[in-house]
Parts: structure tokens; sequence; C-alpha cells
């Protein structure tokens, strides 16, 4: 018992006093985590949004294939990404393997699919109550999707952080294609597996509360916009 309790003091010592190794660990895991929530934003609002004003054949097929996706093995998605940017694969010249871009395009591949088909889920019930409104004022298509994009950016933000959250958790992918290299790939998740290995239990300890508070602010943010947009009529 005094060395847990010893280990958490120490750990709560390396938080207070801003630990070197420990910023450096916690900075790259939010740069990579931003960089790749931010992407995948950018390509999965688009998809669910077209998806979500659009009618055709095999729709129903295509939506259930993003929800599949949804639950993609990250070890799976990091062997993917290896075999591709290792240098035999087709996008071995570029260099990325084993660099925080590789851990970015592997957490992109991952979230990409969550944020689509929240997000076109969303998107579709509001297209559904806007859309004889938009046919009677002859919208096309792409000011449909940005009609119903604006008026739920409450909920998408949402969407944003649930899968900025997904991808700060993210241990499986980024280890195959970061390699958790110290001062370069090594990030809180891959941190905390090999430092406990180790038996550095106070910087285990020190990364998994500072991933803690994150994933806690992450939720009282969700939860704060989610009263928001009620209360502004949005949800």
């Amino acid at each position: 018992m005094n060395d847990m309790t010893d280990s958490l003091w120490t750990a709560l010592t390396h938080i207070v006093t801003f630990n070197p190794d420990l910023v450096e660990i916690v900075l790259l895991s939010l740069r990579v985590s931003l960089s790749a929530t931010l992407l995948s934003c950018l390509i999965g609002l688009i998809i669910g949004a077209t998806i979500a004003v659009s009618r055709f054949r095999g729709r129903s097929l295509v939506i259930v294939l993003m929800n599949s996706l949804m639950g993609l093995p990250p070890v799976v998605v990091g062997l993917f990404v290896y075999l591709n940017l290792s240098r035999s694969g087709p996008f071995g010249w570029l260099g990325f393997l084993y660099t925080p871009t590789a851990m970015i395009i592997a957490q992109t591949i991952l979230i990409t699919p969550i944020v689509a088909a929240l997000s076109r889920q969303i998107l579709e019930d509001i297209y559904e109550e806007y859309r004889e409104q938009f046919e009677s004022l002859s919208l096309t298509k792409s000011m449909r999707t940005g009609a119903i994009l604006w008026d739920g950016r409450y909920s998408l933000i949402t969407v944003a952080l649930a899968g900025f959250g997904r991808s700060t958790a993210e241990v499986g992918a980024v280890i195959i294609v970061g390699g958790n290299i110290e001062h370069l790939t090594r990030v809180m998740t891959t941190a905390i597996a090999l430092e406990t290995s180790k038996g550095n239990l106070q910087m285990a300890m020190a990364l998994g509360l500072v991933l803690l508070c994150i994933s806690l602010s992450i939720n009282i943010l969700v939860s704060s916009l989610r009263l928001t947009a009620t209360r502004l009529g949005y949800a």
C-alpha cells in the first residue's frame, strides 16, 4: 500500500513539476490525435453529409458498411498502414514509417468511419426535417449539404470530440506504425504500456492520470455542448 501511495505521489509530482519527458509525450500525443481528428472530420463529415442528402441504389449497403467500419480492429489498420509504408510497400519511398505522420495516417483511418457514420445519422435526421422545404426552394445538393452541416454544428462538434477521444486512447495501430521510439513517436498510450513493463509505475501513473483528465474533459465538453444545443433548440 505504501509503494502504491509513493508511486502516486511521485506521479503527481511529475505532473505538477512538468516533467520534461512527460510534457514531451503528452504534447506529441495531442499533436497526433488532433491532426488525425481534423483530417477525419474533413473526410468523414463530407462523406456523412453526402450520403445523408443522397438517394441511390445500394445506399443501405453503404450505410451498413460504414457502420461496420466503426469497429475496425486497430491492429489490422496498423498492419495495413505498415505494409503500405514499409520499404517494400507502394508508399515506402515517402519514408513515413516510424514517424508521427504514419501514426496520424493510421488514426485517421480508424476515426474517419466513426465520424462518417455518426454524422450521417445526425445529418439525415436534420435533412428529413427540412426536406420538403429544400425541395420547395429548389436548392442544389451542395446547398442542402451546407445547410444541414450548419444546422447540426453543435451535434457535429460532439462527433468530433468522440473521434478525438477515440484517437487519444489508441495503442494497437500507433505502436505498429510508430514503433514507440523515444523522443520521436512515443505517445501516452504506448508509453504507459512500456513504462509498466519496465516497472516504472510512477511515470506510467502520471501519464495515466493525464490521459484520464483528457478523457474527463472531453466528456464534460460533450455534455456541455449537448446541453447548449438543447437549450438553443438544435437538439
